[in-house]
């Protein structure tokens, strides 16, 4: 009997996540696969959605898998810890022990694979702009959105508590600058709506972008729209406005302003992370992300995979590489689930196609915009209002649907809509 193929996945996102559960069904069995999933975080949060866990307009624990039981029901093993290095001459992945309110629950390890695929996500890029790392908090990731939302709970209480005002900047006006600023004005709403009178007047939100707009990937009629809607919840709204340093009371910037900040998030630019980026041997993007062929595996070594935002995938058709969107990352883990086995098997597969189904952008409740892709005959289309918040719901619902089953990620849905009716989920204690 043949020994048993480790894959390894490392990261538990939007790709991650997903195609752990597609090969640990018929291919795990029919190839014998033993596929182990890592991540530093034990729960999985929808990426699109951490603004709203940062701002405290949604529960951390009512949208959060966890990956332990996620890996019991689909039948993958989960490793919690941060990567530190891969050995690809060794073919190991190196993790950092496993540090629990300072005890450490597991030694520095190393895990072996026969394939390994990244799907580590992407980090802010903070360009080595002096003080954003000491000053500036970001929302990349769970436990980053959690801090943020707690370090505001506190502030907006100090704030009311003595009628004072919070003042809060925030760097990148990317789909992720622009929701968490909306929401963050819905937060202020809901507690005006509970009686902490001056929460919204006493809340000022800047929002810096170094480019001429905002929401650069988007097309301009959307850009504009929500821009003007940003302005009108009061958000003050900065373009060509770069970024010289951040320091512990605000930011300075270029062209001689300054902006005054209590809290500072810093959410512009993307990069992959550092271990990602420090892989030898291995092609990379400027952004430290590691360049793949159209089969999703590296040219220098057939037995690493990288996709998601942390992979740069330029196709034939496209003239750069494919966006860091959850979109993007979804379809390559839906391809490489259906291709890996076939790659194991010695079989050629056919190169990933992308597919691009559009973009939206949800404005906490306030309003959305989107655009609809071309493909095929279709020829595109612009979204706003009801539709728009329909369509960006739909989106999180078929994640879920993708993760628990169909019938699972329905009643998830039920259940949720029974909640939100009965209780307000925005929190301050």
């Amino acid at each position: 009997m043949s020994p048993r193929k480790n894959i390894l996945i490392v990261g538990g996102g939007v790709a991650g996540l997903d195609l752990a559960g597609q090969l640990a069904g018929a291919p795990a069995k029919r190839l014998g696969l033993d596929i182990r999933l890592i991540d530093r975080e034990p729960a999985h949060v929808w990426k699109p959605m951490l603004h709203t866990i940062a701002a405290g307009t949604a529960d951390t624990g009512a949208n959060q898998t966890a990956y332990l039981v996620q890996a019991q029901q689909r039948g993958f093993r989960f490793e919690m810890g941060e990567v530190m290095a891969v050995d690809r001459a060794a073919k190991q992945v190196l993790l950092a022990p496993l540090v629990v309110d300072g005890a450490e629950i597991l030694p520095a390890r190393s895990l072996p694979y026969d394939k390994l695929v990244l799907a580590a996500g992407s980090r802010a890029n903070d360009f080595g702009t002096p003080g954003v790392v000491e000053h500036c908090m970001t929302i990349d990731c769970r436990r980053e959105a959690i801090a943020f939302s707690e370090r505001l709970r506190v502030a907006m209480l100090q704030a009311i508590a003595s009628n004072d005002h919070l003042s809060i900047a925030i760097v990148g006006a990317g789909a992720t600058g622009v929701e968490l600023a909306s929401e963050l004005v819905r937060l202020a709403d809901v507690l005006e709506q509970h009686g902490a009178s001056g929460a919204r007047s006493g809340l000022k939100i800047y929002l810096i972008e170094s480019q001429p707009r905002i929401l650069g990937p988007f097309p301009e009629r959307v850009a504009h729209a929500a821009h003007t809607v940003l302005e009108s919840l009061g958000i003050e709204v900065l373009t060509q406005a770069r970024v010289l340093a951040g320091d512990a009371d605000g930011f300075q910037l270029a062209d001689g302003r300054r902006i005054e900040a209590s809290i500072k998030l810093w959410a512009a630019g993307v990069r992959a992370p550092e271990f990602v980026a420090a892989i030898d041997g291995l092609d990379h993007s400027r952004l430290g992300q590691v360049i793949v062929n159209p089969n999703l595996a590296t040219p220098n070594d057939p037995d690493i995979f990288a996709l998601g935002d942390c992979a740069s995938v330029m196709l034939p058709d496209r003239e750069s590489p494919l966006p860091t969107t959850a979109q993007a990352a979804y379809q390559q883990s839906v391809y490489l689930g259906r291709t890996l086995p076939t790659i194991l098997e010695g079989k050629p597969v056919p190169p990933f196609r992308y597919h691009d189904f559009g973009s939206l952008v949800s404005l906490g409740g306030y309003d959305a915009y989107g655009t609809l892709g071309r493909f095929g005959l279709f020829r595109g289309g612009f979204l706003h209002g009801r539709m728009a918040q329909l369509g960006h719901a739909l989106l999180y619902r078929r994640h879920q649907a993708r993760i628990y089953g169909p019938v699972r990620g329905s009643l998830l849905w039920l259940a949720d809509t029974l909640d939100t009716s009965v209780r307000r989920r925005e929190r301050l204690a």
